[in-house]
């Protein structure tokens, strides 16, 4: 029971954060991303979502291998390495944006809203791989 319950709660787990991602960050998209408080949180949301993703997916990968699904712990542990790279290349990018950016700085603001909309559309992609996957996979 165990050996089928674990590989099936981290996929449940990983759904609902990618879910919870998706429908939260889509409305802070109404935030100006001008001042330090908005990219903060923005980016403290991000960075939530990512170790969030790579905890469960590498949980996953590794409860798929034990259970013998060898195809869903590689793509679980592919969620978790997309996660692990998007989270370096998209926080460190908002982290040198956050410190040079000015509330008229239109420049800097647009290319912070860029990686948030990129870091929504990744995480989109990737959900709907997830769910796919796994139809085609169970």
């Amino acid at each position: 029971m165990l050996a089928n319950l674990a590989p099936f709660a981290t996929i449940v787990i990983l759904l609902v954060w990618m879910g919870f991602f998706m429908f939260g960050s889509l409305p802070l998209m109404i935030l100006k991303h001008d001042t330090s408080l908005d990219a903060r949180f923005i980016r403290g949301l991000f960075d939530v979502y990512y170790k969030a993703v790579m905890v469960t997916a590498g949980a996953g990968a590794l409860a798929h291998a034990a259970a013998g699904r060898p195809v869903i712990a590689f793509g679980m542990a592919g969620v978790a390495l997309i996660a692990f790279i998007s989270r370096r290349g998209i926080l460190s990018r908002m982290d040198r944006l956050r410190d040079a950016m000015t509330a008229t700085d239109t420049g800097r603001i647009r290319q912070f809203r860029r990686l948030h909309v990129w870091g929504m559309v990744l995480n989109v992609a990737q959900l709907c791989v997830v769910c796919v996957g796994l139809v085609k996979a169970l």
